[in-house]
């Protein structure tokens, strides 16, 4: 199937790998960025056809565009959010443009007629707030009222399950399913890279003073934007959610594949470990760290064998994802070694 797809934020890390299969599958792609300004630039970074591609500018906190970049849309994939790198001030910073975005693109998809609606959700919209548990299906959700939880985890869960509540009420025939990724790595088109990467950065250029008791489900940014292309084109969507992950690493196993991966151009990554007492230390004084501290020693594992029965999807091996994160890092300059 190809037709015309509308996605948003073209200018994110997995819209811009989405945006690049979608068009050698024959699909027109309407995409949108914040400011018009910035078209040439994504453009170029993209490196397609101009004719299969056409860029509208709305922003999430806005209702201006939405319905000109879906005229004509049969198919949305709604990938943007609010990813920061910092610490919010206050966590509806997150919440409110995530969970308001969310909307916004449904109505505009519902006036335009739209047949089929795939939001990017996330891991963190599942995986917390289960005491004792540490292997997770769709089937579960993240409680945005615990302790385990924090801004991002809840921004995301909250703006899922408005979408899903909009769409039972008012969403008719239009199918909507959602793609929930763990931590996305992999290749980079250029150096305005995203924050999803920061792990494998400050790992390389040595900014860690050890490695902290931290894991991640990890999956490949390619695999994410093929399981938005299996969810577009699949049959029978309605209401679903793919859980989307290749395996849960610890960050030492991800500094050993870094060490037997780059040689010498990993010679800063650390590999001593940083004792729990002073990750919690820490974190008094680093609100990044503070909301993130009950990460410590907190196995986080995806079940995708649903996505894998109903799309065929698998993911590819982590190793090589790591290391292309690390050389393209190193090619961009982002980091020096």
């Amino acid at each position: 199937m190809a037709g015309t797809v509308f996605v948003s934020g073209g200018s994110g890390y997995i819209a811009g790998f989405l945006i690049r299969q979608l068009v050698a599958e024959g699909w027109m792609v309407h995409t949108s960025i914040r400011n018009l300004a910035k078209e040439a630039e994504v453009r170029a970074h993209l490196g397609l056809d101009d004719s299969k591609l056409k860029f509208f500018a709305a922003d999430l906190m806005s209702d201006m565009g939405w319905a000109e970049a879906m005229a004509g849309c049969s198919h949305v994939a709604h990938v943007a959010s609010p990813l920061p790198a910092n610490a919010p001030k206050h966590e509806d910073e997150l919440i409110v443009p995530a969970r308001d975005g969310a909307l916004r693109a449904l109505k505009a998809a519902k006036a335009a007629g739209v047949k089929r609606f795939v939001m990017t959700s996330s891991m963190a919209a599942v995986a917390y707030g289960h005491q004792g548990k540490s292997r997770f299906t769709e089937a579960d959700w993240t409680d945005p009222t615990s302790k385990d939880a924090y801004a991002y985890t809840r921004s995301k869960t909250i703006a899922e399950r408005a979408a899903r509540d909009w769409v039972a009420a008012n969403g008719g025939d239009m199918e909507f399913c959602t793609v929930n990724p763990v931590l996305v790595l992999g290749p980079l088109q250029s150096g305005d890279f995203s924050t999803s990467l920061e792990a494998i950065k400050k790992m390389l250029e040595g900014s860690l003073p050890g490695l902290p008791n931290f894991g991640f489900g990890i999956v490949d940014v390619r695999d994410v934007a093929d399981m938005h292309v299996r969810c577009l084109n699949a049959p029978n969507m309605a209401g679903e959610r793919f859980l989307c992950s290749g395996p849960f690493l610890w960050m030492r196993e991800i500094a050993a594949i870094l060490k037997a991966g780059l040689g010498e151009q990993a010679r800063k990554v650390p590999t001593r470990r940083l004792p729990d007492w002073l990750v919690k230390v820490t974190a008094w004084f680093d609100p990044l760290i503070r909301q993130v501290v009950g990460e410590l020693g907190r196995t986080r594992d995806a079940d995708t064998s649903h996505a894998k029965a109903v799309l065929g999807w698998e993911a590819r091996p982590v190793e090589g994802t790591i290391l292309d994160t690390a050389r393209d890092m190193i090619r961009l300059g982002i980091v020096k070694v």
